[in-house]
């Protein structure tokens, strides 16, 4: 069956089944590190998955964590496929917002990071647990901890020797048009500083106080100097998030300072780090790097399938490149078949606004598809 065929027959009972997973699955508020929500998302899913499934839960990267999921499905061909995604958003309890329908436009926390790609992964798996002979094993990894994570992904070595990993964060189109996959991200990093200093009375003995609000805003600005995304390390340097003080009349004796960091290879992290100074004005300066994301780059060894995938999809294709962080990242260095963006199209993720393009849904599934059956070419 290719997808024209695909477009007369069956497409409509994988979509309805994939709406209705999206509205499950964004209707309950899962935020990294929520184990409870964790459970829910993950029932929803383990209920959709196709029957004759093997289904496992594996240790969590993070500590404290529901477990993951890992469903296994085998087949009748010879690829080993990975379909990845997460369950866990950025967003807390308070500001948890289920789907509300504005006609084409879904909005919902995590409708496109990335709850409308999982919904639309496990109808990928239903659709190949019908055609086995495209796949000799399937496996469905769903992630809990993927937006908070600071620990080493663990599942990587798992996979090793796969032909194809399907990453389902969220679709766009380019500029002139085309289905956009993403085929290259950048290495993502996470910095901490720590300003040590002294308490003193702002009005009687200021000058007794060693001041770490100044400290970490000295080591912002370093950093913040270093931002040149244009450059040949492709180096994005943007502090994120500082905080000292806790009285309006007390010199600050700590303060802690967030910087992100994002650039072609994770080796320019050093060159952040070393820059940042460990002393300033008496404050002791303590530099961590939190978290490390691998780059990813897949372009020239998926270029030959997204060609085979257009022809089937009657549709081009095209490799693109993202700067957000992805799990998909980690799995390219030993699966070069690695393909992310295949979730359904939308915007404003992390915000009240998020929202996805129930019309997309259609246009995603059509592209995962051709892009599963040009792996058997």
């Amino acid at each position: 069956m290719d997808t024209t065929e695909l477009d007369r027959t069956s497409l409509e009972n994988i979509l309805e089944p994939v709406q209705a997973d999206l509205e499950e699955l964004v209707a309950i508020s899962s935020p990294s590190g929520d184990r409870t929500g964790a459970e829910a998302a993950l029932a929803v899913c383990a209920r959709r998955l196709p029957a004759g499934v093997s289904l496992e839960r594996i240790p969590c990267s993070s500590p404290d964590h529901a477990p993951d999921m890992l469903a296994r499905i085998a087949g009748a061909g010879s690829s080993r496929i990975l379909l990845l995604g997460h369950v866990d958003t950025v967003v807390g309890h308070p500001d948890h917002r289920p789907v509300e329908r504005e006609g084409d436009v879904w909005r919902g926390s995590g409708t496109v990071d990335m709850k409308g790609g999982v919904a639309l992964s496990l109808g990928v798996a239903s659709w190949l647990s019908e055609h086995r002979h495209l796949f000799g094993e399937l496996s469905v990894l769903l992630v809990v901890d993927e937006e908070w994570r600071l620990q080493p992904f663990s599942h990587p070595l798992r996979f090793e020797g796969y032909d194809a990993c399907l990453c389902f964060e969220a679709g766009e189109r380019t500029s002139a048009g085309a289905e956009g996959v993403v085929v290259q991200r950048k290495a993502a990093g996470t910095v901490q500083v720590s300003a040590h200093g002294r308490a003193a009375h702002a009005g009687s003995h200021p000058d007794a106080g060693i001041n770490a609000l100044l400290a970490v805003a000295e080591a912002a600005r370093v950093a913040a100097a270093l931002h040149d995304p244009a450059g040949s390390e492709q180096l994005s340097v943007v502090p994120a998030r500082i905080s000292s003080g806790e009285a309006m009349n007390v010199v600050p004796a700590e303060g802690q300072l967030t910087v992100d960091v994002r650039a072609r290879d994770d080796s320019a992290f050093a060159r952040v780090l070393d820059a940042i100074p460990r002393a300033y004005n008496g404050a002791r300066l303590d530099v961590e790097l939190l978290r490390s994301w691998p780059g990813m780059d897949s372009r020239a060894a998926t270029a030959v399938l997204l060609e085979a995938a257009s022809a089937r999809l009657g549709r081009q294709i095209v490799g693109v490149a993202r700067g957000g962080a992805s799990d998909a990242s980690h799995f390219a260095a030993s699966i070069p078949l690695t393909i992310d963006g295949l979730g359904p199209r939308g915007g404003h993720a992390h915000s009240p606004e998020e929202y996805i393009l129930r019309s997309s849904l259609r246009e995603r599934l059509q592209v995962a598809i051709a892009i599963c059956e040009a792996l058997t070419v």
